[in-house]
């Protein structure tokens, strides 16, 4: 009994010994497993990423320089999103009328004048206004007063040539004002305008009566007319954006500039001055009335007094009233 027992034992054990290692194995097997399965999975993202760059770098190189911009700002928004990068904004283009006052002094003020505007041509403006005062007796006294059109790409440069190539530089006053909204809501305007008309036309020709007819037809009209004042100042907005104004004054060697000074604020003195002016004046002008009206006043008193005369003369030549006669 010992020796079934020893040998059922011995069994037992290498049993169990074999069992263990069978599960010891296959428990190594399943974390190799998925060890493995977890390192594919989180290189694939980093593989799916090298390869987006990689088909990203090709796209990137034939992007045109004219959307490069558009491009960097909607990879820096994808950036942000994902929570690392910058954002990209993408500022619209402005409107902006640019308008300049310049005076110079040139020794020569007509020479000066030709010459301003062979410069803005040049660049491809033109001269829209010009005006010049001449002394015969004192030419060194002339001034000429230039407006130039110039195109806004070669605004700054040319106002340089025409404030160090003219002559001596005097003053000079820019301004630059934003009319981007306005712009904005005068095409808005236009296009909404030829909508309607769109439509009009559209319900014109579907029009039964003969009083549908005229009556679309006279809206279209007032369309029409209400799109041509908005194409006007489409027109002129985009000229006075695309075209800076220069307004340029020459004087002459000699010529005084004109000086804007503010009027000071009204004084105690200020106001007796006026006020004795206007005394002055009203006597002045009382005086002239009286002095006006004399010769008028004396006809009419002499031709009153000989018609006082006359009837007293009447009055006087009447036969004067007998007694009364006494009654039979």
């Amino acid at each position: 009994m010992r020796n079934r027992t020893r040998g059922t034992t011995r069994h037992g054990a290498i049993a169990g010994l074999m069992i263990g290692s069978v599960l010891l194995g296959g428990g190594m097997v399943l974390a190799g497993c998925s060890a493995g399965s977890s390192n594919s999975a989180a290189s694939a993202p980093g593989t799916a990423a090298g390869a987006a760059g990689k088909a990203a770098g090709p796209a990137n190189a034939a992007t045109p320089p004219a959307a490069a911009p558009q491009a960097s700002a909607i990879a820096g928004s994808a950036a942000a999103q994902g929570g690392t990068g910058t954002t990209a904004r993408l500022t619209p283009a402005s409107s902006i009328i640019y308008t300049a006052q310049l005076t110079v002094r040139a020794g020569d003020v007509s020479s000066a004048a030709a010459q301003a505007a062979q410069i803005a041509e040049s660049v491809g403006g033109y001269v829209s206004n010009e005006t010049a005062t001449v002394n015969p007796d004192h030419p060194s006294e002339a001034t000429a007063s230039v407006q130039l059109k110039i195109p806004v790409v070669s605004y700054p440069a040319t106002l340089g040539q025409l404030s160090h190539r003219l002559g001596t530089q005097l003053a000079l006053q820019q301004q630059a004002q934003d009319v981007t909204q306005q712009v904005a809501d005068v095409d808005s305007q236009v296009t909404s305008a030829r909508a309607a008309i769109a439509q009009l036309r559209t319900l014109l020709s579907h029009a039964g009566s003969v009083g549908d007819l005229l009556s679309v037809q006279n809206q279209i009209n007032e369309e029409e007319s209400s799109l041509e004042s908005l194409q006007a100042q489409q027109r002129a907005l985009s000229h006075q954006t695309s075209y800076a104004t220069v307004t340029l004054t020459i004087l002459g060697p000699k010529a005084k500039p004109a000086l804007h000074r503010p009027k000071p604020p009204p004084t105690l003195g200020s106001g007796l001055g006026a006020g004795w002016r206007a005394l002055r004046i009203t006597v002045s002008w009382t005086l002239a009335f009286l002095g006006a009206i004399a010769p008028f006043a004396v006809v009419l008193a002499a031709a009153g007094y000989l018609v006082y005369r006359g009837r007293r003369w009447r009055t006087g030549r009447r036969p004067a009233a007998g007694p009364p006669s006494p009654e039979s």
